[in-house]
This record gives C-alpha cells, structure tokens and sequence, in this order.
C-alpha cells in the first residue's frame, strides 16, 4: 500500500538544520580554519541524509528526492563554470602584473594625516584586486597596523578601519568566493550582483570612510610610514609596473558595463591578462615557466600553470610573496566542492518540502518588501552565529527565500544583495565564526576590539534593510516577465 505524504511539524523540519548547526559547530572547534578543506562539505553531505531519511519517514519516495538533488545542482552549474574561469583570471592578472600594479598605486595613497582613511581605502584596493579579504587582513593588514600603532592610533580602530576595506573589497570583486555564491543561491547572475549590490555597499563604505576621517581629525598622527617603502621597492623591482596594464580591468569594467555575459567577459579579461603578461613581464613568465630559452614554449607553460595551477612570484619581501600567489582554477575546487554539497543538502530540503515548511514560519512575519529582507538578513546573522561559517550563512537563506522573493516579484538580485550585505560582511563581528576567529588571529586584536569600529560591516546589514522599507531601488519583475514565478503559499 502506497504510503500518503504527510505535511512535516515545524520541529521535523528543522531536525536537518540542528544537525548540520551542530556538526559545523563541531567541525569549526576541532579542525578551525581548516574546516573547509573537506569536512564541513562532508557535514552538508551528512545533513543531506539527514534531510532525506526525515522526508522518507513523511511518505517521500528516494526517485523524488533524487531528482531533487540533480536539479538543485544544475541549477547553480553556471556559478561553478564562472568560479573555475575567475580562477584562472586570477592566475593571468598576477602573471601579467595586473594585480601587484593595483596594490603598488593602491599603498601610493597613504598619508599619515588621514591614515584610517587611507588604510581603509588601500585594504580595499587589494581585497578587490585579489578578491579575498583573508590574504589581503593577513598581508598587509599585518604591515597597516603595525604602521598605525607607530602612530598612536588604538589598535581596535585600526583593526576596524582594515577589516571594514578588506570586507568591502572582497564583497565587489568578481574575484570573490562569497561574491560568487551568492547569486548562485538566489538565482542570479554574478554581474547583475555586483552593480546592484552596489547600490547598498557604496553608501556603506561611504558612512564609513566620513566615521573614519573625523576619528583621524581629532587624532595626533605625526609618525612617518617607512614600512611602506619597501614594499613599493620589491613590487617594483619585480614587476614592470605601469598604468598600461589598467587596460585589462579597463576592458573587463567596459564588457560587464555593456551588459555581455559573465562567461565571455571573464574569458576576454583571462586572454588579455594572458597576452600583456607576455608584452609587459617576460622575466616573469621565465620564472614561472622555469625556463631560459625558447620564450614561446615558456610562455605557453606559464599562462597554462597560472590558469590552472597554483603559481607564485617571489621577491625580497615576505609580506609582498604573501600577496603573489594564486590557486587558478584549481584553487576554486574546494569552493566548487562546497556548492555542489551545499546544493545535495537543499535539493533534499526544497524537494521534501522541509525548506518550504521553515520558510514558511518565517515569512508568516513578513508582511511587506521591508519585513521580508530584514527577516533574510536576520536569518544570515543567525547562521553567522550558529553555524560558525559565512558560507552556510548565504547558502541555507539562499535556498529558503529563493522562492518567496519570485512569489512576491522580487527579482533575485534583491535576495543576492541581502545575503551579502549581512551574511558575507557580519560573519567576521562573531568572535567564534572561523572569520571572526581568523581575522582576529592574524591581526592579534580580538574581535570585540575592532568590532565597535568596524564600521562597514555594522552598517551594511541596516543598509539593505533600510532601502527595503524605504522601497529604494528594488528590482522587480514586470507584469509577465517572471517566468519561474511559482503559486503563493497559503
């Protein structure tokens, strides 16, 4: 006799949910930073089974669950094809120059009269350039406080002042793990992402950077930033630095700003990295090739190695070898790894109905736009929390509220800017979350040090918020035009 489907208790459903919290809780204690090198996607695999052996005891056949899981991961198939191509971007631009150009005009603009500001607005720079807030905190945010603390300045300020640069950063660059993520989860693309994320993070960092002048303007800086210097003689004695090599990121801006798809976009960028790494840095392609002869077979080896393989450049200075290194495709696989787990854990959930049931207790206190992102928002800060792990804090939101924001004609790009703007930036204020533990590690300032001054990533999540009450620049769907739109829930 053919079992009937029965609707799951609110506690049933979120059985998968304790049990995937409690295990990264787990997992963050024992293995610390190292808890994405395997064990938090086996968690996700684990909570899966979970989810599953739930939706089989409510009536659930496996074939259902099943074809759940494959169309869950299909659907984020795009995000892992642009991560591995972001990889091997990464791996051009370090090659060709790009990127150690962008943080030797970004250290340009320290002045100690406006130091907060200027450590701020460099943090940022690199954390665009390299897309990871973690190397660009443990690189030269080392240098930038030892520099501050020359000054007099406290170290919680300055702390806060690298964390709120770094974070912005990585949170616009299409370079970016999270940045990626994100749009996966809600259903978006990655450039559409940014520019409406945008919209948010700007004035957030702009808030931060006027906090951050007045806190300098009634500040005695009278130090002199001779660390600096020698960072600026490595790079340049490395690398042919010249403005010339802004014509890369120039076409890649110009291609995203006239709307072309992010797969030919990135691929354009990585070939023209490739190709002013063999004009502009030849004794770099020798280095990475490790051959002295025969420069076109050089050449070929170093731009294949740098797309897909982890490559360095090493100079005379620790902290700049630090910043010169890269995974290429192949150092996105532990994300890609993740995504793919991700999605098994919420193809069960979305096709078991358990998801639908969480979502649904959630959105019973969301009545409008404003209510229904602070909600999202609440729910990233919570996993923040619990979870330990920014990653979890936008994929599980991601796959609750993904539907919702379509049954309201919402377009997704609203529910991917929320998931950053207070998952990514909020997971390192929490002291316990494997960024807040790390970045505090590195600095040697605990979290609750540079947490009140930390400003970007205070005002991010209020940010978002605020513009949804208000209705300011929400993306919606014209009459017609939502397509995957499904009926509203009773």
């Amino acid at each position: 006799m053919k079992k009937a489907k029965r609707r799951p208790k609110l506690i049933e459903a979120f059985i998968p949910v304790i049990f995937l919290t409690a295990l990264i809780s787990i997992n963050v204690f024992i293995f610390g930073d190292d808890a994405l090198d395997g064990s938090n996607q086996l968690v996700l695999i684990l909570s899966a089974a979970v989810a599953a052996i739930v939706a089989i005891r409510l009536g659930h056949k496996w074939e259902t669950l099943h074809k759940g899981i494959v169309k869950s991961i299909g659907s984020a198939m795009a995000a892992i094809l642009i991560l591995l191509l972001i990889g091997s971007l990464a791996g051009t631009w370090l090659l060709s120059g790009i990127v150690p150009s962008m943080i030797y005009y970004g250290l340009q603009i320290l002045n100690p009269t406006i130091f907060l500001v200027a450590a701020c607005i460099v943090s940022a720079i690199v954390s665009l350039a390299t897309g990871s807030s973690w190397s660009t905190v443990a690189t030269l945010g080392v240098a930038l406080l030892g520099i501050g603390r020359t000054l007099g300045i406290p170290e919680g300020i300055i702390g806060g002042a690298i964390i709120s640069g770094a974070y912005f950063g990585d949170k616009m660059s299409p370079l970016s793990d999270t940045t990626n993520l994100a749009p996966a989860m809600a259903g978006t693309d990655l450039f559409t992402h940014i520019r409406y994320m945008a919209l948010t993070t700007v004035p957030s960092i702009t808030i931060a950077l006027i906090i951050f002048m007045f806190i300098g303007l009634f500040r005695s800086q009278d130090g002199a930033i001779d660390d600096i210097e020698p960072v600026l003689a490595s790079i340049d004695g490395t690398f042919r630095v010249t403005p010339w090599l802004f014509l890369v990121p120039a076409l890649v801006i110009t291609l995203i700003v006239r709307k072309v798809p992010a797969l030919p976009a990135l691929l354009a960028g990585t070939l023209a990295g490739a190709l002013f790494a063999i004009i502009f840095q030849p004794h770099i392609i020798q280095e990475v090739s490790e051959m002295d002869d025969r420069f076109h077979v050089a050449a070929y080896i170093a731009v294949m190695k740098a797309m897909y393989a982890d490559i360095s450049v090493t100079t005379d200075h620790a902290m700049v070898n630090s910043l010169l290194e890269t995974g290429g495709m192949r150092g996105m696989l532990n994300t890609v790894w993740l995504i793919i787990c991700a999605m098994v854990f919420g193809g069960v959930m979305e096709s078991s109905g358990l998801l639908h049931r969480i979502t649904e207790s959630v959105i019973k206190l969301a009545h409008n736009t404003g209510s229904l992102v602070a909600s999202t928002a609440g729910t990233c800060m919570f996993f923040n929390v619990t979870a330990s792990d920014q990653y979890l804090s936008i994929v599980v939101p991601g796959r609750m509220f993904a539907d919702t924001y379509r049954e309201r004609d919402l377009k997704p790009q609203n529910l991917s800017r929320t998931l950053e703007d207070s998952g990514t930036v909020t997971s390192v204020l929490v002291p316990w979350n494997t960024c807040g533990a790390t970045q505090a590690t590195v600095l040697g300032v605990p979290t609750l040090t540079f947490l009140p001054y930390a400003f970007f990533n205070i005002i991010s999540p209020f940010m978002t918020v605020f513009y949804a009450y208000m209705n300011i620049r929400i993306a919606r769907f014209k009459k017609g035009e939502n397509k995957n739109k499904k009926p509203a829930r009773v």
